[in-house]
């Protein structure tokens, strides 16, 4: 079965509402691009937490999935009406062929070389290296499958600092990715935290997938647990916010680890965590940084 889509060129004043339409009016699925991606007039709209930005951009393609073609036009035509649309706006219409979409999917997933001994492998691969430490981790609804620089910076300190029975607090977890590799790199213990329920469900998923043990919540306000290594790969407003947070949690002579950070951004970063660590050189890939320091 071919599946049909609509592309429809909006601007900033209708777009939304048009996508709302469409789905009112019998779309299976919505979603918008911006229409200048990749030309000198491309617009960032999404920002850090606690940044203003824009919701949509100022020209869109607004792309809706149907059944059919004649569903399709007729969908486009009753959605237009319904925002007060008089002409109907440019638009485009291809067949999109059925897939095993599954299948598809999990073909653009192959395993990671993080070190030497560390690798991310997806569930439905094989070890590359049966011999090295192996993550099992799939793609999924929490950040962290080794595929981000960040989040590679973050495993390789771990697989160079961790020498065995350290306390670890990853800060952030989203998928749990970190304190699941510092338990299987030797960690004595680690603990997960995150602001988001679904990311605390999967990273105990996860870690339960690969058979280590490690606790992870909801931030606890009133804890005041300390750890040998604080782990912390979030962006870098959250990081400002959480700096005496972080500190606080990390024990004297204890180490931490920064990420999530552009590359212009370092600066200020240690400039605000000065005030209680000593930080070894930045290192860098792909614009972003890690910062790792002691705590005084």
């Amino acid at each position: 079965m071919a599946w049909q889509t609509l592309t429809v060129h909006a601007d900033a004043s209708y777009a939304e509402a048009l996508s709302e339409a469409l789905l009112e009016s019998g779309a299976l699925s919505v979603d918008m691009l911006d229409a200048d991606a990749d030309t000198p007039d491309e617009q960032a709209i999404f920002g850090e937490p606690g940044e203003p930005t824009t919701s949509v951009w100022q020209h869109n393609l607004v792309t809706a999935l149907f059944d059919s073609a004649a569903q399709a036009e007729s969908a486009l035509r009753s959605a237009c009406s319904a925002i007060g649309l008089v002409e109907l706006p440019m638009f485009s219409m291809a067949a999109l062929p059925d897939n095993d979409w599954v299948r598809l999917t999990q073909s653009q997933f192959d395993p990671i070389r993080i070190s030497e001994r560390l690798w991310i492998v997806p569930t439905w691969h094989s070890p590359t290296d049966s011999q090295a430490i192996n993550i099992a981790l799939d793609p999924g609804l929490a950040f962290g499958t080794g595929s981000h620089p960040t989040t590679r910076l973050c495993l390789r300190w771990l697989d160079k600092q961790i020498k065995g029975q350290e306390s670890v607090l990853d800060y952030g977890c989203g998928s749990g990715i970190l304190a699941i590799a510092a338990l299987k790199l030797g960690a004595g213990s680690a603990v997960g935290v995150d602001v988001d329920a679904q990311a605390v469900q999967a990273s105990h998923d996860n870690a339960m997938a690969n058979h280590v043990t490690a606790t992870f919540s909801l931030p606890n306000s009133a804890s005041n647990e300390q750890f040998d290594v604080v782990i912390a790969n979030i962006l870098t407003n959250p990081l400002r916010v959480l700096a005496p947070l972080l500190a606080a949690a990390t024990k004297s002579g204890g180490q931490i680890v920064l990420s999530g950070i552009l590359a212009e951004q370092a600066t200020d970063v240690i400039a605000i965590y000065s005030a209680w660590f000593d930080f070894d050189p930045p290192e860098f890939e792909d614009g972003w940084t890690r910062l790792s320091g002691c705590k005084r």
